[in-house]
């Protein structure tokens, strides 16, 4: 699939790789923006207009995230098979259809149930085509740039789609004022379709059917990389799920800028450090993040102030903000190039399933200890990862081992 740098792109300048980067991101840029807009308006919709309860109105918000964990292992492979464009625009046809359902649900507002159908349809088609769309704009432009900055993609992957989603919740929220759920599934839906056009107009990268390795071989690769990316997102889940009830506890006013002080330090650390990888090793930015993550945590646990609890969560995003792709590239890279896709999807399902349990099992904490216990705890995870990151970093041979080795 995706082929090595060539040394026509090895000495391509940086800031052209980055915009061949993000001429393929743009559209995983509007894969997450499909996600955003109608992200803080359909719960509230289902509740107050619809007259459903608070559980069918998370329902309607989490069918996305199962859809999307789901469908990632096929995302990849398909990819691999396939080609990446074509994946991306299946991805992309999957979000213009769940704006395409928001309007048919529209159609049938006076039967309340019927409505609520349609409207979980178009979540679970947002979700399939979220994992597509994701999964193969991230394997193109590996595609496009070469192997070499697989890091630097997997970066740029995550600052567009932290950026869309921060753009879209409020813009969906100014769109909805304006034109309701009409306007709102129209804007989804166009959207879609100009990423959609300009997808089709890009030349393909040709996939290849041979040599698939069976799920379960690609599973045993990942699992290791995986399981340290799921044990240090539970870092995000309690920050952005948990922080405003937390700040409630205490008494505290501000809780909204913790989360934007966590975003601001996530993205920010992206883009101030996106050689790293390359220049350090995956596993070693990763050790380096889990200790900045644990520290953040425990900064928040121990806050004496609503500011210092913001310095803990600025803290936790600097330290989770490079995981994802320092794991990510040491975990694709485990298998045959045609199988990358495979191995991307099948990491990225680690962050998927942690951010889906990380709620239920910190309120299951929280019952038994308080909301403080949900900090220190997701630090003893991220310790967890941590010392499974050292034990494999212990096992990798040495430069003159390998040396060593390829010379006979």
């Amino acid at each position: 699939m995706p082929e090595p740098a060539s040394p026509d792109l090895a000495a391509v300048s940086p800031s052209k790789t980055t915009l061949r980067i993000l001429s393929i991101l743009v559209f995983n840029f509007a894969n997450y923006l499909t996600i955003g807009l109608p992200l803080a308006i359909l719960p509230g919709y289902v509740h107050e207009h619809l007259g459903y309860s608070a559980f069918w109105a998370g329902l309607v918000i989490s069918l996305q995230y199962f859809a999307t964990l789901l469908s990632r292992p096929y995302a990849g492979r398909y990819a691999d098979k396939i080609g990446p464009k074509r994946v991306v625009m299946f991805g992309l046809s999957g979000c213009l259809l769940s704006g395409v359902f928001y309007l048919l649900a529209l159609g049938f507002d006076a039967s309340p149930a019927v409505s609520l159908a349609l409207l979980c349809a178009g979540r679970i088609l947002l979700g399939a085509g979220q994992s597509f769309a994701g999964t193969g704009s991230t394997l193109w432009g590996i595609s496009v740039v070469g192997s070499l900055h697989i890091g630097k993609v997997i970066s740029w992957s995550g600052v567009v789609t932290y950026g869309a989603m921060a753009i879209g919740a409020p813009l969906g929220v100014l769109i909805f004022s304006l034109g309701g759920l009409t306007l709102l599934s129209a804007c989804i839906i166009l959207v879609a379709l100009a990423a959609l056009i300009t997808a089709w107009r890009k030349p393909p990268v040709t996939g290849t059917a041979s040599t698939q390795i069976p799920f379960r071989q690609v599973l045993g690769k990942i699992m290791p990389y995986g399981m340290m990316l799921a044990l240090a997102s539970t870092g995000f889940g309690v920050i952005a799920t948990f922080i405003t009830l937390f700040y409630a506890a205490k008494g505290w006013s501000g809780a909204a800028f913790s989360l934007t002080f966590f975003s601001v330090a996530f993205v920010g650390m992206r883009l101030l450090l996106p050689n790293s990888i390359t220049r350090f090793g995956g596993l070693q930015v990763a050790l380096a993040c889990f200790v900045v993550e644990i520290a953040g945590l425990m900064m928040v646990f121990f806050a004496p102030t609503a500011w210092a609890a913001m310095a803990g969560a600025f803290i936790t995003g600097v330290g989770f903000s490079l995981v994802y792709p320092a794991l990510g590239v040491v975990a694709v890279k485990k298998l045959p190039q045609e199988n990358q896709g495979s191995a991307l999807a099948t990491y990225s399902a680690f962050l998927d399933l942690s951010l889906g349990i990380t709620g239920p099992l910190a309120g299951v904490l929280m019952a038994q200890a308080g909301i403080d216990a949900i900090y220190p705890g997701s630090a003893l995870l991220v310790c967890i990862a941590m010392a499974l990151g050292l034990r494999l970093l212990l096992r990798q041979p040495s430069p003159e081992t390998s040396a060593s080795v390829s010379s006979d």
